[in-house]
């Protein structure tokens, strides 16, 4: 593994991190070391780059998640009681909290359904618009 110094920071000319007694020379001859508002600059660079990831973004969803889940639980457990669900020619004899739980999702699916079928027609339409 070789020696790589951080982006837009060049060490002294000799100094070799790969000998274990060599050290930063005290004063360069010929070049002074970057002024501390650069490494600085530096530093905040990097932590900029890596402050939005794809990462960070699923373990925030995943965590969120959770959340929404446990929520979900509570209400399904509060509300136990049953209730009679005619729909055309079908009964069906669920929990309220059950119930709901039901009609929440089959509106997510719905939703996530007409949204794809837009996003692949927006797709189409930007593939036929190109040169």
């Amino acid at each position: 593994m070789t020696y790589q110094p951080p982006e837009g920071y060049q060490p002294s000319p000799d100094y070799d991190p790969t000998k274990t007694d060599a050290a930063y020379p005290t004063e360069a001859a010929d070049s002074a070391p970057p002024a501390a508002d650069h490494r600085e600059e530096v530093r905040r660079q990097a932590l900029d780059d890596v402050k939005h990831t794809r990462t960070r973004a699923a373990w925030v969803g995943l965590i969120v998640g959770a959340l929404v889940t446990l929520i979900l639980l509570i209400f399904i457990v509060q509300n136990l009681d049953s209730q009679n669900i005619d729909l055309f020619f079908w009964t069906v004899n669920l929990p309220v909290g059950v119930s709901l739980l039901i009609a929440a999702i089959l509106g997510a699916v719905i939703t996530a359904i007409v949204g794809s079928l837009r996003m692949l027609q927006v797709r189409r339409a930007v593939k036929k618009a190109r040169p």
